[in-house]
């Protein structure tokens, strides 16, 4: 089969490649608009962590629950019209099946103080559903659908008081709703920005209208097969916004350089000349591009969490679908329109200069490879640079304040910890299991009783709840006899925090301490609990968003170095096959590498050391785990786009001349406006979605926007020219038994 055979097909069977493409979008729509329920867990079961909230779910099953807090600026909680308006507004709670109980100050007499604030304004209720709770009831995860928490707090109103809810079900309602919305506005605000910018490049209404077409598709399709994996597979909830930000971006990419090589191979050839001829070379590279961003989403496959394996899936099924659609849809939507391809034009746009014009991007790869040097050394040290508070990184898991600051659990959150001093910290659980012994046996008992003590003695705690903690007054030898006695001989209070922290193999003691989950801290005090703990017959295991937050970050660092190690060695060797060289792509990881490091010291200075929180609207917070693996594995391949079509088009140069520095200029004049263009709208979709109020949505799309700026400018316009200069035909170089045994490359020019 000739080389330029694929192009011709297209052109001579392009009715029926068009039908063909279209004929799944029907199905897709209709998946789209019925939806799916989406994962928003994150630990995997194999931490210790995770195995001791799978172990309390199975053992200690408590029911999931809220909290209601009522407040009013005039009458105090104790005052009897508070009080009936709080009972008014929760009668219709009681009467619900899905509610197992509601907890009040006043089922008690005098009111339980520890149900009332601190300013005697407000009083909580504790409103506990017929459902057992996840073993990750947390910010993002419920066992409760957002659905069942809305029918709920809508029955929950007061003419009287102020009424606010917070708690896992309330949260995850909130995030959940806040991801939706994210995704919305920020194709509301993007789409217009993109067709403003392809107007612009192209200089034509239709042409400009190809890639959205075609992006349009791909994100109908892919979000369609994301929804179809969901009902096989958890998928994360952050899916949907993945698929569509790499869907858009990475769809007009390809359909920019496409169509743009179309019309510049259109002149003084016949379309389906032109047609195979932008297939062979501009088609070709946009299938080893693809190759590259599919290969950074494979890394993430090789992280043991399985949101990052959802999203990994999601992005190289949408990749595909890009690359797909670029080679068969769009050239063969381009046959037909043929020269019609530049109708409507737009009078102040640019145009597609002369295959041998000398333009701006000629004279600035001249300039650069006249002074190699004097570019090269300044550029790395501001790209050093800008990398720097990358080195001050600081992981964590969300917490309430990455909702919205007018979400209600946010709100009511602040209020149950700033004004109820029972709520007020975020404990650490320590569970002792055993499968030999129970844990009511003396010996155990007695261990137990050891260890609150040993525990009470580390200065960052505050105070511990356990069955060995009841009642000052008692010893080691009272607790293994109140441990011993039957259930119906234990006073009622106590038997009841038997039944809450002792199970069949397990039981819990939780550390209070004054720290924040995300504080060196709290993280250390886990440690010790982890490592110095006395000895025992049991197994400890510690849980709590501290040891979430330390085993999530575990899991992340040691998985990191194969992902990575995985996409730069399989990248290498595709770029090898596509450039017949072993210098450059080692040129292009290194590259790569700087534009990823300078994006990560953005995030680090934007978002956890908050400069631009009040213009981006955030609350600064260390950086959540995945982003920094995300955002490598995403960037790596985006970056390669770039790189793939600028080094493709001065292969291709240097085969006809076989002058370095004359191909390094031509192909930086071909492509640079055309790199530039695509940049500035991969950017525009990157920080469209940097409008989130999800941080790690914001955070994820103002990090890539930052480096695809930095990566198309400083790198593409003066690292490349300059390296390449000084490289000199070893750019080229390439094994004299390797590069025989490759397929011969070559574009007949005329």
């Amino acid at each position: 089969m000739k080389r330029d055979s694929w192009g011709r097909l297209v052109h001579r069977f392009r009715w029926p490649i068009v039908v063909l493409s279209l004929i799944p979008v029907g199905p897709a729509l209709w998946f789209v608009i019925a939806g799916a329920d989406l994962d928003t867990s994150a630990v995997p079961l194999t931490t210790e962590s995770g195995q001791a909230a799978e172990l309390m779910a199975s053992e200690l099953p408590r029911n999931v629950s809220f909290d209601v807090i009522f407040s009013h600026p005039r009458l105090r909680a104790t005052d009897a019209a508070f009080q009936q308006a709080v009972a008014r507004a929760i009668e219709p709670l009681r009467r619900d099946r899905q509610v197992a109980r509601v907890t009040t100050a006043y089922d008690t007499s005098p009111p339980d103080p520890r149900l009332l604030s601190s300013d005697g304004h407000r009083s909580r209720a504790i409103v506990e559903l017929a459902l057992r709770a996840s073993p990750f009831e947390s910010l993002e995860l419920s066992a409760v659908t957002p659905d069942v928490y809305r029918s709920l707090r809508r029955r929950i109103q007061s003419d009287t008081l102020e009424v606010v809810a917070t708690g896992s079900p309330a949260f995850h309602h909130d995030f959940t709703k806040m991801v939706e919305d994210d995704l919305r506005r920020s194709e509301r605000v993007t789409l217009p920005i993109v067709l403003v910018l392809l107007l612009f490049v192209f200089g034509s209404g239709v042409a400009a209208g190809l890639p959205l077409l075609v992006a349009g598709l791909v994100m109908v399709v892919g979000m369609a097969a994301m929804l179809i994996l969901s009902r096989i597979t958890p998928v994360s909830v952050y899916a949907p916004n993945l698929v569509s930000m790499i869907g858009l971006g990475v769809s007009i990419d390809y359909a920019l350089f496409i169509v743009n090589r179309f019309r510049e191979e259109l002149d003084g050839r016949s379309v389906s000349e032109a047609l195979a001829l932008t297939m062979t070379t501009t088609g070709r590279a946009i299938i080893f591009s693809g190759l590259t961003v599919a290969i950074g989403f494979c890394g993430m496959l090789l992280v043991p969490i399985g949101a990052l394996t959802s999203l990994g899936i999601a992005g190289t099924i949408v990749v595909g679908l890009a690359v797909l659609y670029s080679v068969t849809f769009l050239p063969a939507v381009l046959a037909i329109l043929g020269p019609r391809v530049d109708a409507l034009r737009i009078p102040f746009a640019s145009r597609i200069a002369s295959r041998h014009a000398r333009g701006t991007w000629h004279r600035i790869a001249t300039a650069v490879m006249d002074h190699p040097w004097r570019v090269l050394l300044p550029v790395l040290a501001v790209l050093v640079v800008l990398g720097l508070p990358f080195r001050a990184i600081r992981l964590a898991t969300a917490d309430p304040t990455i909702l919205r600051t007018d979400a209600e659990s946010r709100r009511a959150d602040t209020i149950l910890r700033t004004s109820f001093t029972a709520a007020a910290d975020r404990p650490i659980v320590v569970l002792l299991q055993d499968l030999d012994r129970a844990p009511t046996s003396p010996e155990r008992i007695g261990e137990m009783y050891d260890l609150s003590r040993w525990l009470a003695r580390r200065p960052e705690v505050v105070r511990i709840d356990s069955v060995v903690d009841l009642d000052p007054r008692l010893g080691r030898t009272q607790y293994q006899q109140l441990a011993a006695a039957p259930p119906q001989a234990r006073p009622p209070g106590v038997d009841a925090a038997f039944r809450a922290m002792v199970g069949k193999h397990v039981a819990m003691l939780v550390v209070h301490t004054a720290f924040a989950p995300d504080s060196d801290e709290a993280r250390a005090l886990v440690r010790t609990i982890r490592e110095s703990h006395p000895p025992l017959g049991a197994r400890l295991l510690a849980s709590g968003q501290a040891a979430f937050d330390l085993d999530f970050i575990d899991v992340i660092t040691h998985a990191a170095p194969a992902a990575i190690g995985f996409i730069v060695v399989v990248t290498c060797v595709i770029l090898f096959f596509l450039l017949r060289s072993v210098i450059l792509p080692v040129k292009a990881v290194v590259m790569n590498m700087l534009s990823i490091t300078a994006s990560y010291g953005a995030l680090v200075w934007i978002f956890q050391e908050g400069h631009l929180a009040g213009w981006l609207g955030f609350v600064p917070h260390p950086i959540e785990p995945p982003i920094p693996l995300i955002m490598f594995c995403v960037l790596f391949g985006l970056s390669m786009d770039y790189e793939v079509l600028l080094l493709s088009r001065t292969r291709e140069e240097y085969e006809r001349t076989g002058d370095n520095r004359r191909a390094v200029a031509n192909g930086l004049e071909r492509t640079g406006q055309l790199i530039t263009g695509a940049a500035a709208i991969m950017a525009a979709v990157f920080f469209g979605f940097g409008l989130a109020d999800a941080v790690m949505i914001k955070a994820i799309g103002v990090g890539m926007g930052i480096a695809v700026v930095v990566d198309a400018t400083i790198v593409r316009a003066l690292l490349v020219p300059a390296t390449m200069r000084l490289l000199g035909q070893w750019n080229w170089w390439a094994p004299a038994g390797i590069r025989a045994v490759l397929p011969a490359r070559g574009v007949r020019r005329r």
